[in-house]
């Protein structure tokens, strides 16, 4: 063991939600006195946060829990594979502790059994806002724990339970933190972001001497306040999204929505158990547009789903001609252990599942190059991620971090840029994902024009 302070290595795996539970942790850890390590070598002990999803995501977190233990010896274990002890386990039995997602304590725990701190009050100091994972000028903020819906295709309540929303002065004094130490993006996530507040019965708390419901449309007019761009994330498509609309029309958060639809095809949405109106998602999105027309939506889809035909994989396709959404990720179907999903009949050959996706995906592509290619001649406010030389890579408010395109600013050599900071860009080409164009010379500027607040 180390004669200074204890070291530990982190392992971060998983979703958006997961890398929240990684910061959670890792900020009580730096607050117990303890050190983050980038390597296995100079880690006392290795903690793995995992994933548990899909298969591909197992296989992952099982060859990262191998990595470590081959590199280091002294693992511990959280995180979604946590709620499979017995499978890892089996695997590696010799790791220290499992524990399940949101398990905090479990893991410090287990921590201070392996490596006990020693905590020094005046040297040990962490900002308010807590460790991020993150670039500095952006960040996830995590609005509520777990899912009260039972998709077919998915296991994620049988791992985080049911939804558990924080309360929402709560929220926005970590956001309000979050703003004042550098993040000029908040990106709200959670496993359904629409539905916070219901198991609260929407209630109602104090944030800057204004009582706020915990419901969706009042946390986003709190977060309007702050000086920052705020993205909705993982939005289930419940009537109520529309009342967020406005807000985006007023710029006061991002016109951004993420709201996975899964399919078109009624039969197979019924199958998913998700909802299966189509005409009417149709008609929101176009109603969307209306109200904002700068709105940017985002979808998932899964194709070759259980029973899927191909009139209703070409049901699909025509949803993407007449919806036009901006970014879309698409899946070929995985069975997840514990779905039910895995029980329907008319499997999807794998080779049939990889040629829809294919498909899509060229569907898609069509349809993402034309949207991109109308705003070449528009001036779009963009978010500085990096600048490597004469080049510096942004991101409009269409674009979420890793997920979405980038716009490639040519002249980063010409005007002055900082990463974390707000430019104007000139658009001046596109292809099927990204945007390019020259930085205007008044670069830097606030996340939003004053007269708008």
């Amino acid at each position: 063991m180390s004669q200074l302070n204890p070291k530990v290595g982190f392992v971060s795996l998983g979703c958006p939600k997961a890398l929240v539970d990684s910061e959670r942790i890792l900020t009580q850890l730096r607050s117990e006195g303890y050190d983050i390590v980038p390597s296995y070598d100079s880690a006392d002990v290795v903690v793995v946060n995992t994933c548990g999803f899909i298969d591909s995501a197992v296989t992952e977190s099982l060859d990262a829990i191998g990595e470590a233990m081959n590199q280091n010896g002294k693992v511990i274990v959280t995180g979604c594979l946590g709620k499979r002890p017995e499978q890892i386990r089996e695997a590696y039995p010799n790791v220290l502790a499992v524990s399940g997602p949101q398990d905090y304590q479990s893991v410090m725990e287990a921590v201070h059994e392996a490596l006990p701190p020693k905590h020094d009050p005046f040297v040990d100091l962490v900002p308010d806002y807590g460790i991020k994972l993150t670039p500095r000028h952006y960040a996830y903020l995590k609005i509520s724990e777990g899912c009260n819906h039972k998709c077919s295709f998915c296991i994620i309540p049988s791992m985080r339970g049911k939804l558990v929303s924080r309360p929402v002065d709560e929220v926005l004094r970590e956001a309000e933190r979050l703003v004042r130490g550098g993040v000029k993006e908040l990106l709200v996530v959670s496993q359904d972001t629409s539905a916070y507040g219901v198991d609260v019965k929407y209630a109602e708390k104090m944030w800057r001497d204004k009582a706020y419901q915990t419901r969706l449309k009042a946390l986003c007019e709190g977060l309007s306040e702050l000086d920052a761009w705020v993205r909705m994330h993982y939005v289930y498509p419940y009537p109520h999204v529309d009342e967020v609309v406005p807000l985006m029309a007023e710029n006061r958060i991002l016109p951004y929505l993420d709201i996975p639809f899964q399919h078109a095809s009624p039969r197979i949405l019924r199958l998913m158990k998700r909802p299966g109106a189509v005409e009417k998602t149709l008609e929101r999105v176009q109603n969307w547009r209306r109200l904002a027309p700068d709105i940017t939506v985002r979808s998932t889809f899964i194709v070759g789903f259980p029973g899927e035909t191909e009139a209703e994989f070409e049901e699909l396709l025509s949803f993407l001609d007449e919806a036009q959404l901006d970014r879309v990720g698409a899946f070929a179907y995985s069975p997840v252990e514990g779905a039910t999903a895995n029980d329907l009949p008319d499997a999807v050959p794998e080779e049939v599942k990889q040629e829809r996706l294919a498909r899509f995906m060229e569907k898609q592509a069509q349809i993402s190059a034309a949207r991109l290619e109308a705003k070449i001649g528009t001036v779009q406010q963009c978010l500085v991620d990096a600048i490597e030389g004469d080049i510096a890579v942004a991101r409009s408010k269409a674009d979420a971090p890793e997920i979405d395109g980038l716009v490639h600013i040519q002249n980063a050599d010409q005007v002055p840029l900082r990463v974390g900071e707000f430019v104007d860009v000139e658009i001046t080409e596109s292809d099927e994902h990204d945007l390019y164009g020259d930085a205007l010379p008044s670069a830097a500027r606030p996340a939003f024009d004053l007269k708008m607040l």
